[in-house]
């Protein structure tokens, strides 16, 4: 990514539309920590989201990228380390991971592909998931498109920052689906337009509630929690190594035998009188 994009990235996280994007998200974690408890987490890339500050993990890393420096993350640092990688070759051993959470990490991904198997592999079985994205069928997403043709011809600019490149909702179930994960929930948020001041977006508050009502799907972002699955697994020996149960020789049956124990003792016979008269 190159130093503009950069540059554009944090300046448009400092806006208004950035703060309102950031306060739902920061909103979407504290529900959704409460039911989350482990050892190790970790939060990959933008530093701008606190998404640790809620986390019940007992020990958490935030894992910066080639974007998120210089970023003001001095608050952050102050509960989690930080340690500058790349997204793709985390340095974690392979299920060491109780949680992960991705804030637009696929959004901003050269190789989105890579980084969410990457996720996968230094999760622990049943381990967690959390991912925001950008939602292209949106008011912003329509109107970055839109913006986009008219730049084309050298009029207008975008409202979005060139380096986010949303995903839409159901290839990213289907990438997760591939992987083995289970989407446990998800959610839309951020209806309101894609205007810059805040004093417009402070008028269009109302669309918040309205638009999770009737239009749920058309959010500005989307926010997923997963769980990883592993199916159960059963060793199997070579076949030279399978010991064989020790079959016990059969008792050879003797005739009449089985039929007496059946039927037990033959009666024993009356006397039969004699045939002399007595005397």
């Amino acid at each position: 990514m190159q130093s503009t994009e950069i540059d554009g990235l944090h300046a448009w996280f400092a806006s208004p539309a950035g703060r309102y994007l950031l306060d739902w998200e920061q909103a979407c974690l504290a529900s959704a920590f409460d039911g989350i408890f482990g050892y190790h987490g970790v939060q990959l890339g933008l530093g701008a989201l606190d998404g640790l500050a809620a986390s019940r993990v007992r020990r958490n890393w935030l894992a910066a990228g080639s974007y998120d420096l210089p970023w003001p993350i001095d608050g952050i640092a102050a509960r989690s380390p930080v340690l500058v990688t790349d997204f793709t070759a985390l340095p974690f051993a392979s299920g060491s991971m109780d949680m992960v959470l991705m804030p637009h990490t696929l959004d901003l991904a050269a190789d989105p592909h890579a980084a969410l198997r990457e996720a996968e592999r230094v999760l622990v079985p049943d381990g967690k998931l959390l991912i925001f994205g950008l939602n292209p069928t949106s008011f912003w997403g329509v109107h970055q498109r839109r913006s986009q043709l008219l730049r084309g011809v050298g009029l207008g600019s975008e409202f979005l920052p060139d380096a986010m490149q949303g995903i839409g909702y159901r290839r990213l179930r289907d990438w997760l689906r591939l992987l083995s994960f289970e989407v446990e929930s998800s959610q839309f948020g951020c209806f309101r337009p894609a205007v810059r001041s805040q004093r417009w977006l402070d008028r269009f508050g109302w669309l918040d509630s309205v638009g999770a009502r009737w239009w749920p799907i058309f959010g500005a972002a989307h926010f997923l929690m997963a769980t990883k699955r592993v199916a159960g697994m059963r060793l199997i020996a070579p076949a030279w190594k399978i010991r064989q149960p020790r079959k016990e020789a059969a008792g050879v049956p003797v005739a009449g035998r089985d039929n007496v124990a059946r039927r037990g003792p033959a009666p024993v016979p009356e006397p039969r009188p004699s045939s002399f008269p007595d005397s």
